[in-house]
């Protein structure tokens, strides 16, 4: 097992700065998941870290070793490529093996290691199939165990589950993770599904363009998202965003939000930050999560500071199984809520949404930061 620290890493290629300035700290077991657009930079941090990259600034350090002379083949690192990487010709057993046959294990060891692997993974029964004989999700696996074959340090991921289809995604993810569980070993996994990311991770990093825009748990990212960026691209329903201004009086602060002509609606803030006050009178971005906003029930309660109610026309429905997503306008944004399938929310509907405020997130519409 291994500690792996980035220190003030950039990357160039020409005159284009791919990564600018990355600092990460990953503890010994830790499941760090590097996620964001296509672009961000995140395959070429795990490349730099597997050696496959050199630096072209900064420091990476496995074990407070630094490391960026270091050969691949040196750093008790093992690799899961996205393309599985898989050799044609060989059986299952000799892709696993090879790596130990080259290094000199003797082939009684060969055997045992690749025995305990395959029953690991559940792929005894393909041990002398070839690849073209495997399905995807038979070739993840004869890659994941050509990597714990070697018993590494530090387990790199290189978007592994992207070729898989939903279901086997879903699948594969519970594998990964139950895995980690019981290697405990320190994984650094990159995928652009922000899904992936928090389902796997202990500790998520959001990449855009080169920079970590947000260092934490899924539920630090998901809840207190430290900017636009990170609130708009973690959640399988982006956050809403609706713009208006903050303003306080007696009965405390709430975010004023125009829709024409008409007189401007006032939405009510719950446990407002103290700080926020010295921004009263200026602009702002209201974050609220989908889950937040919902059909009114019988029973339900609207109370000033804890949620706030408004009839709306339905504008799209799509449900989603479990959920329906809703969506409607709101001070010119199209605002997307969760009902339940039973709710029987229906486009050109007009019904009454609740707006639970606990929770609720305010930018600086300028920096994008959150307040």
């Amino acid at each position: 097992m291994a500690t792996l620290h980035i220190r003030n890493v950039f990357k160039r290629f020409g005159q284009t700065e791919v990564l600018k300035g990355i600092t990460l700290d990953v503890a010994d077991g830790e499941f760090l998941v590097l996620v964001g657009p296509s672009g961000c930079g995140k395959s070429t941090l795990l490349n730099l870290i597997a050696g496959l990259e050199t630096i072209s600034e900064g420091d990476i350090l496995i074990d407070d070793a630094v490391v960026n002379d270091v050969h691949p083949k040196d750093r008790d690192i093992a690799m899961v490529f996205q393309s599985y990487a898989l050799y044609p010709t060989m059986t299952v057993r000799g892709n696993i093996t090879f790596g130990l046959k080259i290094r000199g294990v003797p082939k009684a060891e060969r055997e045992t290691m690749v025995r305990d692997v395959a029953e690991t993974l559940q792929i005894s029964p393909l041990l002398d199939r070839k690849p073209a004989q495997l399905s995807g999700g038979q070739r993840q696996r004869v890659a994941m165990g050509r990597a714990l074959v070697r018993d590494p340090a530090i387990f790199l991921f290189d978007e592994p589950l992207s070729n898989l289809d939903a279901k086997l995604r879903v699948e594969m993810r519970h594998e990964i993770k139950t895995l980690h569980k019981t290697l405990g070993r320190t994984v650094v996994y990159v995928t652009h599904d922000q899904v992936e990311a928090m389902t796997l991770a202990t500790r998520i990093a959001v990449m855009h363009k080169g920079i970590i825009q947000q260092y934490g748990t899924a539920d630090e990212i998901y809840n207190q998202p430290a900017n636009l960026f990170v609130a708009g691209f973690m959640g399988s329903q982006p956050m809403n965003f609706i713009k208006g201004t903050l303003e306080a009086g007696a009965e405390g602060l709430w975010v004023t939000v125009q829709e024409g002509e008409a007189e401007g609606l006032k939405i009510p803030l719950a446990d407002p930050d103290p700080a926020w006050n010295a921004r009263a009178g200026g602009a702002v971005i209201l974050g609220l999560r989908p889950e937040r906003i919902r059909p009114v029930r019988d029973g339900d309660e609207t109370a000033n500071g804890i949620s706030w109610s408004l009839q709306r026309m339905v504008d799209v429905v799509e449900p989603t199984g479990a959920d329906t997503m809703v969506f409607f306008a709101l001070g010119g944004e199209t605002v997307s809520a969760r009902a339940r399938p039973q709710d029987g929310v229906v486009a050109g509907q007009a019904i009454r949404f609740r707006f639970g405020m606990r929770g609720a997130c305010l930018f600086d519409p300028k920096s994008g930061h959150r307040l």
